[in-house]
């Protein structure tokens, strides 16, 4: 990882008022990035940089997902129920972290309601528009963290991911996502989708940036040292079977790429991933948020995104009884463990998304916008579930940037940012 990052204490001073002016305009693809920004308080923190002058995060210009606390700003979530909240009392750990490490924080980013879609829509805040296309979707649910990126407004953007809210917009806005292991960030003030699902990562352009930024908010004392083989998996039952044709000619690509620079890629059945067919996965996000937004939910769901609150997510929960839930944890469990003795260190080779960005006006149905939903969270979703680290790496072949997906098993995290930081170097070469 030797890349020469954009930040640093000289330059920070000056980026800063660029991207302050930049979002102060009324620059079109910045429009909705933000729900609210921390600018007073950026230029504070600006002036007292040489306090953090070793750390390699110093003067960084980090965006924060409406998810997470920060002090003395209400925390949102992009709802409406929840804008009159008292203002937190203390920042989130990984945001405090970022902060003692001389990060400046730029404001909350836009995200779907309550992080419940893969798409990034929301009707309270308005929707940014993709950075590569506009007329299109960013992706969600961390949609306004992965445009501040790609838009060039922050270096580093804190997101969450409950089935790919980190990887599918950073794929669809050309920057690079990464999920880690859950178990090695602080999910302590970050509002909860799932607690069995969520994890807490960064998006960056490059590797090396989300490799600093995880090892920031992780602490340095994560157990993520376990080291991945450099052995490609692309399954041959899952995920590859309804690829837009410009994403599937890609995807190829990049596996040519890899096997003529030396990696081994096979394609192979992975028996778990056939099990996980049979996996009800929207019962953890539907279940599960009502668990956290009940009482919102009964008396505040005129306020809530109707397609969030509706019969298909939030509603859902009424249909599955305290057995059936018990029998999705089990299953989810002996998943894991087949998923691990089948993969072991080897990575998990896919395509992120299996299609481009959609247009918003194609998604104005309501059965377009599930059905569009369901697919982009599919590959994804396997790391949530199957309890892993992974990383979505920016790929172009022709007029087409798609993301290509590494994930390995928990713990493999430091290892995995390694290859993935030597596969970047060769899809750039």
């Amino acid at each position: 990882m030797t890349q020469q990052l954009p930040w640093s204490v000289a330059t920070a001073g000056e980026r800063l008022k660029t991207s302050k002016e930049r979002v102060n305009s009324d620059e079109p693809g910045l429009k909705h990035v933000f729900t609210q920004t921390f600018f007073a308080e950026a230029d504070e923190q600006a002036l007292k940089l040489n306090h953090y002058a070793d750390s390699p995060l110093c003067g960084a210009l980090v965006s924060v997902k409406d998810l997470f606390d920060v002090k003395g700003y209400v925390t949102k979530a992009g709802t409406a129920f929840m804008a009159d909240d008292p203002p937190a009392q203390a920042d989130a750990p990984p945001i405090q972290n970022l902060r003692d490490a001389g990060a400046i924080l730029l404001g909350h980013t836009n995200m779907t309601e309550l992080a419940y879609s893969g798409l990034g829509l929301n009707p309270h805040y308005g929707t940014p528009e993709n950075a590569l296309a506009p007329g299109c979707i960013p992706g969600g649910s961390t949609a306004g963290g992965a445009v501040s990126v790609a838009q060039g407004i922050a270096d580093i953007a804190m997101g969450t991911d409950t089935g790919g809210s980190l990887r599918i917009p950073a794929a669809f806005n050309g920057i690079v996502g990464f999920k880690p292991s859950q178990s090695t960030v602080s999910r302590k003030g970050c509002k909860a989708l799932s607690k069995s699902l969520d994890s807490v990562g960064p998006m960056a352009k490059t590797v090396a940036a989300c490799s600093i930024a995880y090892k920031t908010i992780s602490n340095g004392t994560n157990s993520s040292g376990l080291n991945v083989d450099k052995e490609f998996i692309i399954p041959s039952n899952f995920g590859m079977d309804d690829l837009e044709p410009p994403v599937k000619s890609a995807f190829e690509q990049a596996e040519l790429t890899l096997k003529s620079n030396g990696y081994k890629v096979e394609r192979q059945t992975v028996v778990s991933l056939d099990a996980l067919k049979q996996l009800a996965i929207w019962h953890f996000a539907s279940i599960e948020s009502r668990g956290e937004y009940e009482e919102a939910y009964q008396t505040k769901r005129h306020m809530i995104d109707p397609r969030i609150a509706g019969p298909t997510r939030m509603g859902r929960a009424d249909e599955v009884s305290a057995a059936s839930y018990r029998k999705t944890l089990n299953l989810r469990q002996k998943l894991i463990h087949q998923f691990r003795s089948e993969m072991a260190s080897k990575i998990l080779l896919l395509p992120t998304v299996p299609i481009l960005p959609p247009t918003f006006e194609s998604l104005e149905d309501d059965d377009e916008y599930t059905r569009v939903n369901l697919q982009v969270l599919r590959n994804t979703s396997v790391g949530n579930v199957m309890d892993c680290c992974s990383i979505s790496l920016p790929y172009t072949y022709g007029e087409a940037t798609m993301g290509v997906m590494l994930t390995a098993c928990a713990n493999h995290d430091l290892s995995l940012l390694e290859l993935a930081a030597e596969c970047e170097g060769v899809f750039c070469g």
